[in-house]
């Protein structure tokens, strides 16, 4: 029998905007439900996801877009589901009282169609136990002609500030890819007081039915997720992080992850925490499989904690951890 003791298990633990993760996965807004769909799946544990974003939450309930909200393409998938949700009130009195806040960190998403309107469902979530709060800038401003926020670093800017003004919780900042410069974008809600950034948004796209010669996404336009926008999403993370770094604010990168090695490489590029969305409808099990991918890359390359590759592109060697037995 050997004498040499055994190694500790490499850390997969993040800190993002102040809050500890035990994993660095994050299950995105719209693909989870209000938590509940996934949280109830068998084996789940904040081991394998560090948070929980919430679907989109409008001041008022929705009923959402006409059918068809959902197409599948290769490698992807359009979705125009029109942000249905039952209402601020409804989420907070009913819908958050049954989650287990001991399970992992909860994050709502919100959305609007005015600058009041985020601001005063931001200052309903001030109020209540859910850990941070995503501001979707991608909402159509209906006052501007339905020019999307997210779109206009000055709208971006307006909505930012005026959320962060009226609560503590960490704000984060969803990015739309459908902008001309995604890093002045990110720059100008940092200096607004976002406190992270998610990076990015679907791509807009649509699909046409050939024989009836009419859009199949019932808005005509939907946005596109999976496999099919992993480069574009992997390369907006890599602009963002260059101008987050200079102001120590953490993100989320998201976009078409599939696997640990995508999970991977977007950690390296700069992203703190991973976003998982679309590959959650094919495997609901996948979380689990990215965090021993993780846990599996660390071991071979002796590092101890997934948080000294944060950003590590370009970098031939990482110093080893001193606390660790693994880099020794």
């Amino acid at each position: 029998m050997s004498d040499t003791p055994a190694l500790p298990a490499p850390s997969l633990a993040v800190d993002f905007c102040g809050l500890k993760l035990a994993s660095p996965i994050v299950l995105l807004s719209g693909c989870v439900g209000f938590g509940e769909e996934y949280t109830r799946v068998e084996g789940f544990s904040n081991r394998q996801v560090g948070a929980v974003v919430l679907k989109g939450t409008t001041l008022e309930p929705r009923l959402g877009n006409p059918p068809h909200r959902v197409w599948e393409t290769p490698m992807g998938m359009l979705n125009a589901i029109g942000l249905q949700n039952p209402g601020v009130d409804v989420v907070i009195n009913d819908i958050l009282p049954t989650l287990d806040f001991t399970e992992t960190r909860f994050i709502a998403n919100v959305c609007g169609s005015t600058v009041e309107d985020y601001v005063e469902v931001t200052r309903r979530f001030d109020d209540s136990p859910i850990d941070a709060i995503e501001i979707n800038i991608s909402c159509p401003n209906i006052k501007e002609g339905g020019v999307a926020f997210g779109n206009h670093p000055d709208m971006s800017a307006r909505v930012v500030g005026a959320c962060r003004a009226v609560t503590t919780k960490p704000v984060i900042t969803k990015l739309s890819p459908n902008q001309t410069d995604i890093a002045a974008n990110a720059r100008r809600c940092i200096e607004a007081g976002s406190d992270g950034l998610a990076v990015i948004n679907t791509i807009m796209g649509m699909a046409i039915d050939i024989e009836t010669r009419q859009p199949i996404i019932g808005n005509v336009q939907g946005g596109l997720s999976g496999p099919a926008i992993k480069p574009i999403a992997l390369l907006k993370v890599h602009q963002v992080y260059e101008v987050a770094k200079q102001h120590n604010v953490p993100i989320i990168g998201q976009g078409g992850i599939a696997d640990d090695r995508d999970a991977m490489e977007f950690i390296i590029g700069g992203a703190t925490t991973v976003g998982v969305g679309t590959a959650l409808f094919y495997d609901p099990l996948l979380c689990a499989k990215i965090n021993a991918g993780l846990d599996d890359y660390l071991r071979r390359h002796e590092i101890g904690s997934i948080g000294r590759l944060i950003g590590s592109m370009g970098y031939d060697t990482i110093t080893p951890d001193p606390e660790s037995c693994l880099a020794g």
